[in-house]
């Protein structure tokens, strides 16, 4: 995973996946229905920004082995 919209999908189709609608993921978490929304759709933010650039001067690459897909 290269971008926060990338990193969004995956954890939107863990979530599905999970049977969790995003108020439910929410509520368990503590924080908003909204925030977890703007996660996933990739909203650019100050800590994914900074997350990302972490990863890409570390050169940490993100991948999803796949699993049960």
């Amino acid at each position: 995973m290269h971008t926060p919209q990338e990193l969004g999908a995956a954890l939107r189709e863990f979530r599905v996946r999970s049977g969790l609608s995003q108020r439910e993921l929410a509520a368990a978490l503590g924080v908003s229905q909204r925030y977890i929304w703007e996660l996933e759709q990739g909203k650019p933010g100050k800590v994914t920004d900074r997350l990302f650039a972490v990863l890409r001067l570390l050169q940490v690459r993100m991948t999803l082995d796949g699993g049960d897909r």
